[in-house]
């Protein structure tokens, strides 16, 4: 039965077929399987449906592609739309350059409690290594190894302990860290009860903290928001940005300086118009 699905992985993306393809794979190989894939695509060619089918063909999760047509950078829809399919009670959000460690959906679960959302992080992985990246590697786990991304040339910094595999030492960490725990897109997980409480993602906001806004209603709701960045392991595959905008980002701040003035919990910008 679908209800019994311990949670949904709802990964959007657009137009990065190469970078999906290695990110689905991820998935694929989960310590935790008994959870469902739902691609949020924000108006991809056919080449990311061709990946897609051939994934699901070959792997027994179960792949929902949740597609809409190209009209500029509208990720907030897709999101909306792709909650609004998912059958389980507990929700993973990421993205589809983001390579999930084994035990990622794993821990998720294992750290989830009721009202509340834990807030991960994500590793930057460089420019060569991220085009080096292959399902062998992923199989391997290396592109999660410390010493293994030092000897491909990754820049040796204090980020490396986001890929900590200790987690006496992730604790300590998640406790220390002055990064707040906030809703990151590209990793964060919450009972999809709290999501639709709050009505989803506001849909006039596009690039630029259109997540973090969710997140903030999220807390005037009641919702804490737990740090897990040293737990929730990922890696975040280097790409250009080109969908930056200085305009957009300035209509997110107005409406994310509302919301924090106003104390807002619902937005009637969302899944329920």
């Amino acid at each position: 039965m679908k209800s019994s699905l311990k949670a949904s992985v709802i990964i959007s993306t657009y137009n990065q077929p190469k970078w999906l393809a290695l990110v689905l794979h991820s998935y694929d190989i989960q310590t935790e399987s008994n959870f469902e894939l739902i691609i949020a695509d924000d108006g991809s060619d056919e080449r990311t449906k061709a990946v897609i089918d051939e994934f699901s063909k070959q792997s027994s999760i179960n792949v929902t592609h949740v597609w809409q047509e190209d009209e500029g950078f509208q990720k907030t829809k897709i999101l909306n739309k792709a909650i609004m399919v998912s059958s389980s009670e507990y929700l993973i959000f990421t993205d589809g350059d983001c390579i999930a460690r084994e035990d990622f959906v794993a821990t998720h679960l294992k750290l989830k409690q009721t009202n509340c959302a834990l807030s991960g992080g994500y590793f930057k992985l460089s420019k060569e290594i991220s085009q080096s990246i292959t399902k062998e590697i992923i199989d391997g786990q290396k592109c999660f190894d410390k010493q293994w991304l030092l000897k491909q040339g990754q820049a040796k910094s204090f980020k490396l302990n986001k890929l900590t595999k200790s987690k006496v030492k992730a604790n300590l960490l998640n406790i220390l860290t002055p990064t707040k725990a906030t809703f990151d897109g590209m990793n964060v997980s919450c009972y999809k009860s709290d999501i639709l409480a709050v009505n989803g993602f506001d849909e006039r906001m596009q690039y630029g903290g259109e997540d973090r806004e969710v997140g903030e209603r999220m807390m005037n709701n009641g919702v804490r928001f737990k740090q897990v960045r040293y737990s929730t392991i990922c890696v975040h595959l280097h790409h250009e940005r080109p969908y930056k905008n200085e305009e957009v980002e300035a209509l997110n701040l107005k409406i994310r300086k509302e919301t924090k003035r106003n104390k807002s919990k619902y937005t009637k910008f969302g899944i329920n118009k």
